[in-house]
This record gives structure tokens, sequence and C-alpha cells, in this order.
């Protein structure tokens, strides 16, 4: 069959399948019905709720300001569609176009977007994490059951991981006045994410508002009481904290096990995919067929070296999705690049922290406004003479500035004053990232290879 004459064919009447019926499922759902297609549809989720909002969940959730049970994402428009919720994909099959589902079920499809996102990384000794007490924190029910349990007053929590979900979970403990103890393996809060420089502003942070913070330290094991309830944690240095919540904040592995054995280029980093969203099979051939978007999708990007980035970000999840369901059902002159760039954003003990670009690729720092005294700044990162990211602390207003610097790829150092430049930003420091080689919990931007076409462009902002 020709090619229009397919897409014409698969826009009236083919079968979508989308596995992953969570933030970007949905917007891609809703693009690919406001762009005109008008076959079936199918939304399989592994969870029975609708989609709903995550970064609530470890914040306003946590604090009682909102309910678990009230964070769905707004729609922009119905979805006709056959929603499948409550079962999971277990395997693709795609020489035959088929979806199986934990139900020993099969959904036929002629494009098949992947959306399955990131599920938390669990305390590593089963029967440890098993204790009652012991939570992760990635889902609705998780923040539900760990929201409970904080209301009920413990005596102390518990946090493994001070990347920042285990940060924000600090500061929704103190908030509560209840008191936490937070272990890191690093040198301090935020280090695989932001780097050691800020990292110490962090840890300064967190002690200051009554957090017990422990670095450099691992925990070695968890001890439960006669009942099963856990009682203890015991770590590397000897030491024994009594606690009766615990909360593992060791990040985040991508939902990509079911796809064992299906051909495509996927493993724990996520699933390969060019710049329109096809995923790559183990070849490294590109298919038209499937499609990636959100967390779990790897891809290249102009502005990083073409290094692969695996993305764990609420913006990139949208724009991709969006990206993906357009060249879906477009022809190959329409089709459209994914090129955001990344941004993140937190709140913790009183903080509003915001960065853009990749801070992890950064060698260098400089603080180019404000005080890292003040905990008021914005901190610039340098990665071969250019400039990569920024990050702010209570300063976004002038947060797109730097993010157009980051997409001009600009001179680093910054050869230009800026505002309230004060002493320590005029001239950059080394970073302070931890060694790529060990593990690590923190970064939200994972740089994950390289593209192996050899191209160059220039990457221009706002065109299609």
């Amino acid at each position: 069959m020709a090619a229009d004459a397919f897409l014409e064919r698969l826009r009236r009447e083919g079968r979508i399948v989308i596995v992953g019926a969570s933030l970007a499922g949905l917007r891609a759902a809703e693009t690919l019905r406001a762009e005109g297609f008008a076959g079936s549809l199918t939304m399989i989720g592994d969870e029975p709720h609708e989609p709903y909002d995550r970064p609530p969940l470890s914040k306003a959730v946590l604090l009682g300001r909102a309910s678990p049970l009230h964070t769905e994402l707004p729609r922009r428009r119905e979805v006709d569609a056959t929603w499948r919720l409550g079962v999971a994909a277990t395997g693709l099959d795609v020489a035959a176009y088929r979806v199986r589902l934990a139900d020993g079920d099969e959904v036929e499809y002629d494009r098949l977007l992947i959306a399955t996102g990131v599920h938390a990384r669990p305390w590593p000794k089963e029967t440890e994490a098993r204790l009652d007490g012991v939570f992760v924190l990635r889902t609705r029910d998780d923040a539900d059951g760990l929201h409970r349990r904080l209301k009920a007053g413990p005596r102390r929590v518990f946090v493994i991981g001070a990347g920042f979900t285990g940060s924000e979970i600090a500061s929704a403990c103190r908030d509560q006045g209840i008191e936490v103890t937070v272990a890191e393996r690093a040198g301090a809060p935020l280090v695989g994410a932001l780097g050691g420089v800020i990292g110490a502003v962090a840890a300064e942070l967190q002690r200051e508002h009554g957090v017990d913070l422990r670095t450099g330290i691992t925990v070695t094991a968890l001890e439960g009481d006669a009942a099963g309830r856990v009682r203890a944690a015991h770590l590397s240095d000897g030491a024994v904290v009594e606690t009766d919540v615990v909360v593992v904040a060791l990040g985040a592995t991508r939902n990509t096990a079911w796809l064992a054995g299906s051909g495509l280029g996927a493993g724990p980093r996520g699933i390969a995919c060019d710049a329109g969203c096809r995923a790559f099979d183990v070849r490294g051939i590109v298919t038209d067929d499937v499609y990636v978007a959100g967390d779990v999708a790897r891809s290249p990007h102009p502005l990083f070296g073409y290094q692969f980035l695996s993305l764990e970000h609420w913006g990139n999840a949208v724009a991709q999705a969006e990206v993906a369901a357009h060249n879906m059902i477009s022809p190959g002159a329409e089709r459209r690049p994914h090129l955001w760039v990344p941004a993140f954003w937190s709140a913790q003990f009183g903080v509003n922290i915001k960065s853009v670009g990749v801070p992890t690729m950064g060698e260098q720092i400089m603080i180019a406004q404000g005080s890292l005294a003040e905990r008021r700044f914005v901190g610039v990162y340098g990665h071969q003479d250019r400039v990569i990211a920024a990050v702010s602390f209570d300063n976004t207003r002038w947060l797109q500035f730097y993010q157009r610097l980051v997409e001009t790829g600009a001179p680093f150092p910054l050869d230009f004053p800026t505002v309230d430049r004060r002493p320590e930003g005029r001239r950059p420091v080394p970073a302070d990232f931890p060694d790529p080689a060990l593990p690590t919990h923190g970064p939200t931007v994972t740089l994950s290879g390289y593209s192996p076409a050899d191209q160059r462009l220039v990457f221009t902002p706002g065109r299609p």
C-alpha cells in the first residue's frame, strides 16, 4: 500500500494503541483526536486510576493540602478511547502487531505508542522491603499510604536518599513537625542532579530546618520487630536509628522489562528512539510503527552532543507526547523533531528550585546572580566552553534569559556583567559532580550514550 493511502486509512479507520495511561499517554491521545485521528484508540495502564498528576504527590499531598484521590490531570478535550486500566502490558510482538496483557488478552495495533514511564526503585532486600512502615513514593496509592502514616504521628521518619524526592519528603515531614533522618551516600543532598557546590547549600538548608542529615552513609539493613513492623535502620558507620516509617527514595527504573524479547532497543535506561520519537530495534534500525514518549524514552539532542537523554521531566513528557502523536499520523515531510530543552522544578524547605538544560554535563559552575549564602541565586554551568545549564534558588525571573543562553550555546564563562553580581560569581569553580561510574539516584536527566549518526545542525528554538 502506498504511504499516502496507508496514512489516509490509518487516520480514518486505523488502530492506535497507547501503553501507559499517565501524563504522556493522555496528552498523546488528546493530540491524536485533535489532529483528526478517527480510528480506534486503546489506552492501556497498569494502575486502576485514570491519568493523574504526580508532582503534587511529594509536595501538596504529603502536606495535606491536596487529597491523593483528587489529583486527576485536567482534560484538554474528551478522548474517545477504550480504556484498559488496572491491567499491565506483559509483552510485545512487533511482527504480529500485538500487545500482550497480564489478563491473557492481546490487543492488535497499526501503530503503537509506548509511554510506560518509570517506577520507584524498591529497597533491594525483599524481606525488609515488605516490613510494615516501609514505603516508596511514585504512585497515587503510594502517596495515600504514606500520607496516612504521617497523619498518624510517627516518632521518626527515616528517608533513604537525598535526591529531589527524598528531600521533598523530608521537607514535608519537617513542615508537620515530624522528626526526620535522611541518609545519603554522597557528600550532600542533590549532588547527583546539581553537583557539590549546590549540594552544600542544600545540606545547610536541611540542617537549619531540623533534618538529621547523614551524608557519606549507606543503609546496610532495615530491622523489623516481631509483628513485622519496621523499627530501626542500620547504617554503614555502625549507627542504628530507631524509626517507625522508612521511605526509600533511591530514584526510578524505566518500565521496559515487559519488552524483553520484543526486538526493540529497550533496556534499564529506556527505549532508544530518534528525534521524531520512532523506536529503534536492537539492530539500530528505526521503526515506523512503534513510537516512544515520556520518561521511558531515550532520544538524541543536538544541543547536548547528540547524546541520548532520558528525561524525568513533566514538561518533556507533554512535549514529546505531542510530537510523537503528530508524527504517528503524518507523512514524513510534515513530521517534527522533539528538541525540548530540559527543565525541572522542586519546592523544599521554603525554597523554589528550578533548572534548565543538563546540569550533569557541567564541568564548572559560576554564580551569575545573587548569593549562595543568601540562598537566592542563579548558577550557570559550563561544558566545553559553552553554557550548558542553569539552576535558580528563589530567583526564577531570569531563568528564561539563561535558557536562551543554553539554546544558543553562549560562551562560558559568561563574558558580560549580570545584575546583582557578587564576588563569589566572578570566576567559575568545579561543579563537583560525583563520579558517574558510582551508583547515584540523583539526576533527573540521564546521559546514556551517543547517536551513531555523525550529524551537525543548528538548533533554532520555536521553528517547526
